[in-house]
């Protein structure tokens, strides 16, 4: 019995050993095509430099979905198509304006811009008093008796020691959307938040901020202030309490506008109901022009597709792009992609979604089962020859968080994130700060992992039950 029981072994072993050799060779195909004729870099240049930022709502978001629809036809993808979606319309109007005031006439100018969907200043502008905060929960212990009237400065920063940059972001992002709602309740006339940011520039971070149940008549303008300008501000506050804060804004809120998330599609050769989607948002700030957030994710996601194309790979399962609109204020193309998605009863089975930038590609955060995340971990050494080495349990991405509730596994691109917030929603979001390697790398890792989940499936909830 020994010897049948040696071949098995031996052809088993040759089994593995083929498949893993297979998926190596498929993989290698993959990033030399995207290093050597990757096309996401011009693509990028065009959103960014011939259109640039691609607010929802905007004109310039109208022509990056006319853009990116007509490149994807020209893919030769089994479909193409848009997705009506209704988006907000927030426009910023002239250059805000701000100054800190130490006494009548003496004043040193500071950058500012208002956050999105906020409320303008009186024609005037607004002038008053300043109070320093470092959160939302220090309101409540100043009372109205010290707030009302005056402008509320929220000046927590990022945490530097946490070396995830995005929960040093989470750890301090709600002073900027709910900052304005809570002052409000006290009296406050006006907010300004410190930028998100982890270094010291003059760059003003704009980003979303709602009002809840705020009545329109109570709503009070909310503006970002650049870091250095949070430094100047709290400095000068601590010398003397009694300064005052002076800023304009003149944005304003419109109805809402139909867009469109842009979908393409390669029919799945045997398994075409079961769905992968991989995408980004196409939407951006009005800053700069979106190269990273998220230009960099949308033309990533579209050179999946285009590479397995170039490199002859027929997917078994359905395999859709989609470059959705509104992620910045409203998730509107996130939340309507999964409504329709929902109402077809279609088979979703994995999400790739890339959000965090164009920097070096270190790995993904899955959202997922267990089962399905060993799985996962066990082709990381198939990643590790391209430095690819994080595969953790964690988030995966807003636009395709709507569908998590139809049991797939959810993964998210993790790129390098120490420079990211240097960028994220300002003015110096352009073009010039993406690397064209370290954008390739990232559409080449994120095509690999679609390959694996399309070559091995993903494990059911009803299997992993049972």
């Amino acid at each position: 019995m020994r010897l049948p029981l040696l071949l098995v072994a031996l052809i088993l072993c040759g089994t593995i050993f083929y498949a893993q050799s297979e998926d190596e060779k498929q993989i290698k195909a993959l990033y030399d095509a995207a290093l050597t004729n990757g096309k996401a870099y011009d693509w990028l240049n065009h959103l960014s430099n011939q259109i640039g930022g691609r607010l929802s709502g905007s004109v310039q978001a109208q022509q990056a979905v006319d853009y990116t629809k007509g490149q994807l036809d020209s893919l030769g993808l089994d479909r193409v198509w848009l997705q009506p979606v209704m988006v907000p319309k927030w426009v910023r109007g002239t250059p805000e304006f701000a100054y800190i005031e130490t006494k009548p006439g003496l004043t040193t100018n500071v950058p500012i811009c208002a956050l999105g969907g906020s409320v303008a200043t009186p024609d005037g502008g607004l002038k008053a008093n300043i109070i320093e905060v470092q959160g939302i929960e220090e309101l409540e212990k100043l009372g109205t008796e010290n707030i009302e009237g005056k402008i509320v400065f929220y000046n927590r920063p990022m945490d530097p020691t946490k070396i995830s940059t995005f929960a040093a972001y989470s750890g301090c992002v709600d002073q900027r959307y709910s900052g304005a709602a809570e002052a409000a309740k006290f009296g406050a006339s006006g907010v300004i938040v410190r930028s998100m940011n982890l270094r010291l520039d003059d760059y003003p971070h704009t980003g979303s901020m709602g009002y809840g149940d705020t009545p329109v008549e109570n709503r009070i303008p909310a503006a970002a202030i650049s870091t250095e300008g949070a430094e100047l501000l709290s400095t000068t506050l601590k010398l003397n309490p009694n300064i005052k804060f002076y800023f304009k804004q003149n944005c304003k809120q419109f109805p809402d506008v139909e867009s469109y998330n842009v979908i393409g599609e390669i029919k799945g050769s045997t398994h075409p109901e079961e769905i992968m989607v991989v995408g980004g948002h196409l939407d951006s700030w009005d800053l700069g022009d979106g190269s990273h957030d998220d230009g960099a994710g949308c033309v990533q996601s579209m050179e999946v597709l285009r590479l397995f194309k170039k490199t002859g790979y027929r997917p078994k399962r359905t395999l859709r792009v989609v470059l959705f609109m509104n992620e910045e204020n409203g998730l509107r193309g996130g939340n309507k992609y999964a409504e329709v998605a929902q109402n077809k009863n279609e088979q979703h089975v994995f999400a790739l979604e890339s959000d965090s930038g164009g920097f070096t590609p270190r790995g993904f955060s899955f959202d997922c089962s267990e089962e399905n995340l060993k799985q996962i971990q066990s082709w990381k050494p198939l990643f590790e020859p391209y430095l690819i080495h994080m595969f953790v349990e964690g988030y995966s991405g807003a636009d395709i968080g709507p569908l998590k509730g139809q049991g797939l596994v959810l993964a998210g691109l993790r790129p390098d994130s120490q420079r990211y917030f240097d960028h994220h929603h300002a003015e110096n979001d352009t073009f010039e700060h993406v690397n064209k390697r370290e954008l390739e790398l990232g559409a080449a890792t994120m095509a690999s992992l679609v390959y694996l989940i399309d070559k091995y499936g993903t494990i059911p909830q009803k299997q992993i039950k049972g």
